[in-house]
């Protein structure tokens, strides 16, 4: 794929991608009238990845549950890589709208926060349905309209701060990263199946059978596991302490002489 100047694209291999994420291609170039739609192929694969993960998902087992051949599936998306890139799109749907001008934390300066948090809970709630997303949004990829959508309501709940571009940017790094790494500990402990136990419990219980007849080796360790027991308005907070220290970071940078808008 070559832009405009005759220079090849920076996604190479994935021009596919960007045609089926940006280019709005829906039906096949050739033959009848078609009864399958991007929409109901990527739904399909969608429902399979969140029941069984992403492996659960091959251009064979979606034509199955769509009734079709492989082959059908073919005259809509070139392949698996392109039919993920899709998957990822749709299931990251829209980025919540900013909170409204009279919601708590509004003003003095709280306008930008106050966004933040709410992207940053939204976001959160679409990696605890979709917890597959987790493995397939990494490496080099194309992104479709709604995640860079994502990106740009993160940028804008910034945007009246005194950061700089780049540092704006950086800020939403962080936010996602911890967000992801609190989803990725969920995920790999089971929550939502039938090990429905919060991480920091799993987590607590797995430390106290390994300190069994062992504190005296590992005290610090020892110490804030019984400290978390003990207190039980201090268990799970990993997400809110983190996130909260985060804001509070940008928060302290931002008005450190630099205005906070």
């Amino acid at each position: 794929m070559a832009g405009d100047d005759g220079k090849r694209s920076v996604f190479g291999d994935q021009a596919g991608s960007v045609e089926l994420l940006w280019g709005g291609r829906e039906r096949p170039s050739r033959g009848p009238k078609p009864a399958l739609s991007l929409e109901r192929i990527t739904r399909t694969a969608i429902a399979l990845a969140d029941a069984g993960g992403l492996g659960a998902v091959s251009m064979q087992r979606v034509a199955g549950e769509l009734d079709f051949t492989k082959m059908s599936l073919y005259r809509y998306v070139p392949g698996k890589s392109e039919l993920v890139a899709l998957m990822i799109d749709m299931a990251m749907g829209e980025p919540p709208g900013a909170p409204s001008p009279d919601s708590p934390g509004q003003g003095d300066g709280g306008r930008w926060r106050a966004a933040l948090r709410a992207w940053a809970e939204a976001l959160a709630a679409v990696y605890h349905r979709h917890p597959w997303l987790l493995g397939a949004a990494v490496g080099p990829r194309v992104m479709g309209p709604n995640e860079l959508g994502w990106t740009e309501r993160a940028l804008a709940a910034l945007a009246d701060t005194a950061l700089t571009g780049g540092e704006r940017l950086d800020a939403v790094v962080v936010v996602h990263g911890h967000i992801r790494s609190i989803a990725q500990v969920s995920a790999s402990m089971g929550l939502g199946s039938a090990r429905a136990k919060e991480p920091e419990q799993v987590m607590s219980a797995a430390l106290n059978e390994l300190l069994a007849g062992r504190a005296d080796r590992f005290p610090a360790v020892a110490a804030a596991v019984a400290a978390t027991e003990a207190d039980h308005t201090s268990r799970d907070q990993a997400w809110e302490f983190g996130l909260e220290r985060i804001l509070d970071g940008l928060a302290a940078y931002t008005g450190r002489g630099r205005g906070i808008g």
